[in-house]
């Protein structure tokens, strides 16, 4: 008798739970966010031009995702960006009331055997990312530095941000692919600190710096005619900027690959991701919510006032950008860890 007591008050307690579990399960996306505060958790301190797209972005974002939650914008620099992507993979919680904004390169580091990068960017949300970038190396108007050849034949001091940071990083893969002659200054702790250094003439100039930062936050270097754009990262067939394409400098298949593999963070601009776990409904009420806003024509507008390029990059090419970087082969991981110099 006592054993079938036991059986029928497990029974109902189960019962119970399962009960209490229904208006959970049962919970729409519009009920969860309604009336929410989600944090946006951004890797670079404020005023940077990440943190400048994430505060663009969240001011019209809630108006398209069901519920029209409050955004919180958290900033939260460090290790080159590793502490804010760690927090989105393993301490936010997974219930979609969190996303974030990381460093276009990390999600490639765990590809390339960086020990401190322990995380499968595959498992993220991709929410998707702001803009396609193309990036551009230039000097500032006194230098003897003014062409990409003049780069391969000279060396200019330009500025490191951090170790891991697209500021060493990338002149480092330039030098060892290309021969150019970048000379790195570490210690800088933003690219704002970097562009008064080179006004004061502390520097040469800057090895890698988004087309779209420069048009944002420096155009009048560019309309006063203050630098010399040496190269960009596009396409040759680009148009906009004047001056060659690095494209222009590949020699073979492997460093073409190589570098395709290195550049492969600009398709990722301006990304925004979610932990993993993030339950379907929700992770896909993200996405739409972050294309729609990408395609709000207030949102358009305002970006145009404000000199903010933007493209949308949805989150199933970000995906796709890299399920082709981790399938490359050996041989060009190989080039391209040799480029980086590790």
């Amino acid at each position: 008798m006592q054993a079938i007591r036991g059986m029928i008050l497990k029974a109902l307690a189960f019962a119970a739970a399962a009960l209490l579990a229904l208006p959970a399960q049962a919970q729409t996306v519009e009920e969860f966010y309604k009336g929410r505060q989600v944090q946006v958790v951004i890797y670079t301190p404020g005023g940077s031009t990440y943190d400048l797209y994430a505060r663009f972005l969240i001011q019209f974002m809630g108006r398209h995702l069901p519920g029209n939650p409050t955004f919180i914008p958290r900033n939260m620099p460090g290790a080159g960006g590793i502490a804010a992507t760690q927090f989105l993979n393993k301490i936010a919680p997974k219930d979609g009331s969190v996303f974030g904004t990381i460093a276009r390169n990390l999600p490639f580091e765990p590809m390339l055997g960086k020990v401190e990068a322990d995380f499968d960017p595959l498992a993220f949300v991709w929410l998707g990312s702001m803009n396609r970038e193309r990036s551009i190396a230039l000097s500032w108007h006194t230098s003897k530095v003014k062409t990409l050849k003049d780069l391969q034949q000279a060396e200019l001091l330009v500025p490191g941000t951090g170790a891991g940071a697209d500021s060493e990083v990338m002149p480092l893969a330039f030098n060892a692919l290309f021969g150019t002659r970048f000379k790195i200054v570490r210690g800088y702790k933003s690219t704002s600190d970097a562009t008064l250094a080179v006004e004061r003439g502390e520097l040469d100039g800057i090895a890698y710096w988004s087309w779209s930062a420069i048009q944002s936050s420096h155009k009048h270097w560019l309309d006063d005619r203050k630098v010399n754009v040496l190269f960009h990262t596009g396409p040759e067939s680009e148009q906009e900027i004047k001056a060659p394409s690095i494209r222009t400098l590949v020699r073979d298949d492997v460093e073409r690959a190589a570098l395709d593999f290195i550049l492969a963070r600009e398709i990722l601009g301006r990304p925004f991701l979610a932990p993993p776990g993030v339950p379907e409904d929700r992770a896909r009420a993200l996405k739409a919510a972050f294309n729609a806003t990408m395609k709000d024509p207030v949102f358009i507008a305002e970006a145009a006032k404000r000199n903010i390029e933007v493209e949308l990059v949805t989150g199933e090419e970000v995906t796709e950008v890299l399920k082709r970087a981790a399938a490359s082969p050996a041989a060009v991981l190989e080039r391209v860890n040799k480029a980086l110099g590790r």
